[in-house]
């Protein structure tokens, strides 16, 4: 009784350790067992397990085993049963460059830590059959081909070299103009201010030089001279517009500034200058003489007292701006030019390379 209970106990397990088995399904294939040296052949392996489970598939460096090249892998996963199970291929393209008979040992592969095989495979190499004994078949080398070139193999290389002339000349241009385009640098000389009264007594001794004073047709322009000059110079000596006031005006602007001698002086100077001047008074010739010389001694006696050093004409350089301006345009212009260029060479040069490799 118990080795009957034993028995059907046994028979169980194993029935039960079958049907997982059958979850897991490895097999191997390949598409010819027969081939020369250096064709390649395909080796699948293809798995079937639960899809919940766990699978580790084989790993190959560079042989799948020794003499035997890996040259590419390709990796497909399928899922069947409304995804309840899963199927991956490995397809492995293989070639052997000697010639043996090749056994290519099952595959392991491991669904949950247990290991489980493909079956074995085999595949034969062959040389190639040469006939020694007729040698006159075998054909010499061949002549070097000429390939002829085309407008796509040369077209970056040419637009490359076009754009590297075409900047290189534009810079060389923008060089030259870099140099001769100096920064205009100009000398002025800066005349320094005449007092006035150097300029009201060299414009009286011109009058008084002159001669013309001394005919009496001429009074009426003799006096508006001396008047003009003599206005001039209170307008700058005294800081207000004598050149547009009346003889009046000036007094009472004067006086403040003058003793009652200059000031008197100056009164009959610019009065006897209104008479002759609106009415038509004609002096004797000593009275024009002592109004002249009157005005030359009213601006002696008036002028600044302390003594000034004449000054001397100074010289300041002035850079001209816009020739400044440009030639940093032109320095900038050549520095993107020259990276411009260099970017080009470059170009050119993988182009070139890679045509002629």
């Amino acid at each position: 009784m118990k080795k009957r209970i034993l028995s059907i106990l046994f028979l169980f397990l194993f029935l039960v350790s079958g049907a997982e088995a059958q979850n897991v399904v490895v097999n191997a294939e390949i598409d010819s067992v027969q081939r020369f040296i250096g064709q390649q052949a395909k080796i699948k392996l293809v798995v079937s397990y639960d899809a919940n489970k766990r699978l580790i598939m084989p790993s190959f460096d560079k042989e799948l085993v020794e003499g035997i090249e890996i040259l590419e892998r390709k990796i497909d996963t399928l899922a069947l049963n409304d995804a309840k199970r899963l199927s991956v291929t490995h397809e492995y393209t293989v070639t052997s460059f000697d010639t043996a008979l090749y056994v290519i040992p099952p595959f392991e592969v491991l669904v949950e830590g247990n290991p489980y095989y493909s079956q074995e495979l085999a595949m034969a190499v062959y040389t190639f059959p040469v006939d020694t004994a007729n040698v006159e078949q075998f054909f010499g080398p061949k002549d070097i081909w000429r390939v002829s070139i085309e407008w796509q193999d040369v077209r970056n290389s040419v637009i490359y070299a076009v754009l590297l002339i075409l900047f290189v000349a534009v810079l060389v241009y923008v060089i030259v103009s870099y140099k001769r385009n100096k920064p205009i640098i100009r000398i002025i000389k800066i005349k320094p201010e005449i007092p006035p009264h150097v300029l009201a007594i060299t414009e009286l001794e011109k009058i008084k030089n002159s001669g013309e004073w001394r005919t009496t047709d001429s009074s009426k322009e003799f006096y508006t001279a001396i008047t003009d000059a003599l206005r001039q110079y209170i307008s700058e000596r005294f800081v207000f517009n004598a050149t547009e006031m009346t003889t009046g005006e000036i007094i009472e602007n004067i006086k403040n500034h003058l003793d009652k001698e200059n000031t008197k002086e100056l009164r009959e100077i610019l009065s006897t200058a209104d008479l002759v001047k609106f009415a038509k008074y004609n002096p004797p010739m000593n009275e024009n003489d002592r109004n002249l010389m009157g005005i030359i001694e009213f601006v002696e006696n008036t002028k600044p007292q302390t003594s000034v050093e004449q000054p001397q004409p100074t010289e300041r350089r002035v850079v001209d701006e816009r020739s400044a301006r440009e030639k940093r345009f032109l320095l900038e212009l050549s520095i993107f030019l020259a990276i411009l260029s260099l970017t080009a060479l470059v170009l050119l040069i993988i182009e070139l390379y890679n045509l002629l490799s």
